[in-house]
């Protein structure tokens, strides 16, 4: 395959790696697998930019990209859109979705992993056309967000600590508005404190990753407005696992669902793959099965 990495240099672990010596391992591993690969260190506010253009050369196989979820997010629009194979280097906090594709979260170990595995296809969503590869989101996520994105830190720790602090806030805080919802056909009228779409159901992980993303479903989450105790319960059913146990909460698998928000409300805002966006009020959610073709380990096995 002819080849591309992008690593993004302001990216979580990139910041403290050697990223000469790390792009002459990356270019060696894959090298003795028989790829042809170039590797471009690009700094966050550059790599958006970057991947578009490179993905518009035609004799392109396959991006590699490397960052945290967002760049990884991006990458994986970019990928589908022009049909390369996307290679994930998990340099980021979460790092999600390189966790529903049972890769290494250890950089060094993923590039070793990368360059023997194969091309694996699999589900990518999108909400209004924008695709993403975890989560689209609003309310509960979408308020801890802009909390945390108020705070300062340098540091992933630093980061993981401003997480803790807004969900802490949000508990305290949580809010409540209405939502129409159409699924199968059938439309509901809720009022909510949160409303999620999955890339495939999550599993039990507390972090809220899918274990397989090859089903071609959107997992659907609802969660009828809520107490700040309320709240407090449905985080604590989040990290035991138990997302969908909690007496709040509404799950389905779909392919497809349509959001309405009745209320104006003012700057609203949605998290896609951890990025605060603008919400528009009408959400188109679609499940793109199998589009999205990924590099995977040579013994990758969904659960």
């Amino acid at each position: 395959m002819r080849l591309v990495a992008i690593f993004n240099r302001d990216g979580g672990t990139f910041k403290t790696t050697d990223l000469d010596a790390y792009c002459d391992h990356a270019r060696k591993v894959f090298s003795q697998a028989g790829h042809q690969i170039e590797c471009r260190l690009v700094s966050g506010k550059d790599i958006v930019q970057e991947m578009e253009r490179t993905a518009d050369d035609a004799g392109l196989d396959g991006l590699i990209a490397g960052g945290g979820d967002g760049t990884i997010s991006a990458a994986a629009g970019i990928a589908w859109k022009h049909g390369i194979a996307l290679g994930v280097v998990p340099a980021g906090t979460m790092n999600l979705f390189a966790r529903s594709l049972k890769l290494p979260l250890d950089i060094w170990q993923a590039v070793d992993t990368l360059a023997q595995g194969h091309v694996q296809n699999v589900d990518i969503a999108s909400a209004n056309g924008h695709p993403f590869v975890h989560q689209f989101s609003a309310g509960l996520h979408a308020r801890m967000v802009r909390y945390r994105d108020r705070m300062q830190y340098a540091s992933r720790l630093g980061k993981i600590r401003a997480n803790i602090r807004a969900a802490v806030s949000v508990v305290l805080n949580p809010p409540a508005f209405d939502v129409e919802f159409t699924v199968a056909g059938e439309t509901q009228h809720r009022k909510v404190c949160a409303i999620s779409a999955s890339n495939n159901e999550f599993g039990p992980n507390p972090l809220l990753v899918a274990d397989d993303i090859t089903r071609g479903r959107l997992g659907f989450y609802v969660a009828d407005a809520l107490s700040p105790s309320g709240v407090a319960r449905l985080a604590i059913d989040i990290m035991r696992g138990r997302l969908k146990e909690n007496a709040a909460v509404t799950a389905m698998a779909v392919e497809r669902a349509e959001l309405h928000f009745p209320k104006r409300r003012h700057d609203v805002r949605c998290v896609i793959d951890g990025e605060l966006l603008p919400m528009k009020r009408d959400v188109e959610l679609k499940i793109h099965a199998g589009e999205l073709k990924v590099i995977v380990a040579k013994d990758f096995a969904n659960v």
